[in-house]
């Protein structure tokens, strides 16, 4: 990309952080910054580079998007990251998310159902010189039982029900993070363990693409 379209997309993400994020109600420093810093525009085709920065979601491909910023934001900011964690995340898609992780996080692991966005996060994630991410194909909801278990989980796909796999790969401590609902709509909830009790709560209503899969929906 020429410098001034460079120039120009930077100064597009401070404007997304300054008016999407912080005006929104998003306080974590830590958040803020790491979205200040990872260019969302490398992780959408070129020909959308010019949208990466608007409050919308965008296609990345195999009917899958990468969220609006908000959202990514407002699921990093409730995971309540100090950077000791190891994170699993459901749903790699464009790597976006899996980045904002990996700046905040100790070590993330990301699960993507489909081969070939998989393989395009992983290359974007390399070329931006993230090394703390493992990107494995496989169904998300079944998680990563040779890494269990993990200091926080983030689904950013939409399943029924809270996958029970998930909740066993829970730390003590440790927090979840997905939406849960119908196919079309659900309500992000936020789900604890706490001294071997699992408890979880509502934060309002968001629309993703589905979780699929056992556990999740079959298509």
């Amino acid at each position: 990309m020429e410098a001034g379209f460079e120039a120009r997309l930077a100064r597009e993400r401070e404007r997304m952080v300054d008016e999407q994020l912080a005006r929104r109600g998003i306080t974590d420093p830590r958040v803020l910054d790491a979205m200040r810093r990872i260019p969302r525009h490398r992780f959408v085709e070129e020909g959308l580079a010019h949208s990466a920065y608007e409050d919308h979601p965008l296609p990345i491909g195999e009917g899958q998007t990468i969220s609006q910023p908000y959202i990514v934001a407002l699921m990093t900011s409730l995971l309540e990251l100090t950077g000791q964690e190891k994170v699993l995340e459901v749903g790699t898609g464009s790597g976006y998310q899996t980045a904002v992780l990996g700046a905040l996080a100790r070590r993330v692991c990301s699960i993507e159902r489909l081969p070939r966005l998989a393989e395009r996060a992983r290359a974007t994630l390399e070329s931006l010189g993230v090394s703390n991410v493992w990107i494995r194909v496989g169904n998300g909801a079944l998680g990563w039982p040779d890494e269990a278990p993990f200091d926080r989980i983030l689904v950013a796909a939409g399943g029924p029900t809270v996958p029970p796999p998930l909740v066993e790969q829970l730390a003590d401590g440790g927090r979840m993070i997905l939406p849960v609902g119908s196919a079309e709509d659900q309500v992000l909830t936020v789900v604890e363990r706490i001294g071997g009790e699992i408890r979880s709560r509502q934060m309002g209503e968001c629309k993703f693409v589905k979780l699929v899969g056992k556990y999740a929906w079959e298509s």
